[in-house]
């Protein structure tokens, strides 16, 4: 049976990929965005996240007790020992699909760190009640971005219901729970995940709504991140993210 400190590992070695995964593809845009304002908005977008990966990823080396900083975790696993969702480590596609991709992980993670922190590991109190603050702001850029595409142009409009049509598959992982994630919501450290579908659904569709975009149905949904089995998208990803500290282990500037 698993323990409430391997729990609390796994969970928040998650939430550390998730922010990590998402903060390296936000990052990518640095440089190439639509115009010099997202081009920033990304960029500190991506460093919130990755802000908030430090502190998660910190947290898990602690918890396992094998010597692992936040850089052995990042550099030195492969992407069958990362364990977030698919959804996060989708390549960026047109700008469209980038935000689309945001909006629905941003839907999810808002709600799901308001619960955390009132829950009861301080440490994971902590990492939320700051990172709360900085995602509400990625929903509100995430959402405002949606209907400007679904409510502009016939083009815009196209892409966005195309990102939308293909991002869905994705979503259902967002509200999967494993073993871990089960045993920290009995003990109220974490919410039910299940629970937080309701607050998604009426974000999702209330934007929607405004972006005069369609919902699309649901049908079978992609899992597997969570246990470590990813897209072929993650390991290049990875590949690209590691090359320096796999080239040059223990490099330090």
């Amino acid at each position: 049976m698993m323990t409430r400190e391997e729990a609390l590992y796994r969970f928040a070695l998650r939430m550390g990929d998730n922010a990590l995964v998402l903060s390296h593809r936000l990052s990518q845009w640095c440089g190439h965005g639509p115009v010099l304002e997202e081009d920033m908005a990304q960029t500190n977008i991506a460093l919130d996240l990755i802000g908030q990966a430090r502190n998660y990823l910190t947290y898990a080396g602690e918890l396992e007790g094998k010597g692992r900083d936040e850089d052995d975790l990042a550099y030195l696993r492969t992407d069958r020992e990362y364990t977030n969702v698919q959804l996060v480590e989708l390549p960026n596609g047109d700008y469209a699909f980038t935000i689309a991709r945001s909006f629905l992980f941003d839907a999810f993670h808002l709600p799901l760190l308001k619960a955390m922190a009132s829950g009861k590991d301080e440490r994971l109190k902590a990492i939320a009640e700051k990172a709360v603050k900085e995602v509400t702001y990625h929903l509100r850029h995430s959402s405002e971005w949606l209907v400007r595409f679904g409510d502009g142009t016939d083009e815009s409009h196209r892409r966005a219901q195309a990102a939308l049509d293909e991002l869905w598959r994705f979503t259902g992982e967002l509200f999967e729970a494993d073993e871990a994630e089960q045993a920290l919501a009995k003990d109220g450290t974490i919410p039910a995940l299940a629970d937080l579908r309701k607050e998604w659904n009426a974000t999702v569709d209330r934007v929607l709504g405004e972006a005069t975009l369609k919902r699309p149905d649901d049908g079978h949904m992609a899992h597997g991140g969570k246990r470590g089995v990813h897209t072929e998208h993650l390991g290049h990803m990875l590949a690209e993210m590691q090359v320096l500290q796999r080239a040059h282990p223990g490099a330090e500037w």
